[in-house]
């Protein structure tokens, strides 16, 4: 099992799951991060740090979020590590409980 960024995380990208990760899991794209399923432990720490609620176990990720299983292998991938806090978007307060932000990726 491992555990898997989601929707949630588009433009928000608060990044206080990746301070507690203990194996540098975590990787970062231009507006969202990813987890490396090889990387992850499942050792939860990461799941209740986020202000957002954007990260669950892959088996209990929400309805219409399983495509984001695929998306953090594919973009941990392509993305570099990211191992503490870094500048969060300005405007990250703004897009917190906004639904639907899969079409606002950026690759």
């Amino acid at each position: 099992m491992t555990f898997v960024v989601t929707e949630k995380c588009i433009k928000c990208k608060l990044m206080d799951c990746v301070e507690v990760c203990p194996v540098d899991c975590f990787h970062e794209g231009p507006n969202m991060l990813v987890i490396d399923p090889d990387e992850c432990i499942d050792c939860t720490l990461c799941e209740p740090e986020c202000p957002v609620e954007a990260i669950y176990a892959e088996d209990e990720l929400p309805s219409g979020q399983e495509k984001f299983l695929e998306l953090n292998v594919e973009l941990s991938a392509n993305w570099p590590v990211i191992t503490e806090i870094g500048d969060v978007p300005e405007d990250a307060d703004d897009w917190a409980d906004v639904e639907n932000k899969f079409q606002y990726l950026e690759r």
